[in-house]
């Protein structure tokens, strides 16, 4: 079975790891080195275990646009958005035995090491990859 693990950050995560902002303090060198590390071991032992599908992960907020439709028309909206905090970071696709196995490679994710702050709102949702619409009881 597939499963997809999206992690999440904010815009204000993305500032501090660019090197600060005036409202966000900047990550130090050594510690966006420490994650990046992190992340490319984490995606190395998938790949090595032959779990990996595919991973990626998002340019902050300020790079999104918002396309929807109103009375008919569309319009579109560049973030960031200040009606939402956490925004998609990234994600990984991995092919594993269960949803149980694909529970605890994300929780895998929580020893990232990144600042107390990041670390108290950062979670990953897991969710299963359907076929299509009768895997949804369509």
């Amino acid at each position: 079975m597939k499963y997809m693990i999206l992690s999440f950050a904010s815009q204000r995560d993305y500032d501090g790891m660019a090197g600060g902002s005036e409202e966000t303090p900047g990550w130090a060198p050594e510690d966006v080195a420490a994650m990046v590390g992190f992340m490319e071991a984490f995606n190395k032992e998938l790949a090595d275990s032959g779990e990996l599908v595919e991973t990626r992960g998002l340019d902050a907020p300020v790079h999104t646009r918002r396309v929807g439709a109103k009375n008919g028309s569309v319009f579109v909206t560049d973030g960031p958005y200040a009606e939402t905090q956490e925004v998609l970071a990234g994600y990984w696709i991995v092919e594993c035995e269960s949803f149980d196995r694909a529970t605890e490679i994300a929780g895998r994710l929580q020893k990232c090491p990144v600042s107390e702050a990041v670390a108290a709102n950062a979670y990953a949702d897991i969710r299963p990859i359907v076929g299509g619409a009768p895997d949804l009881g369509f």
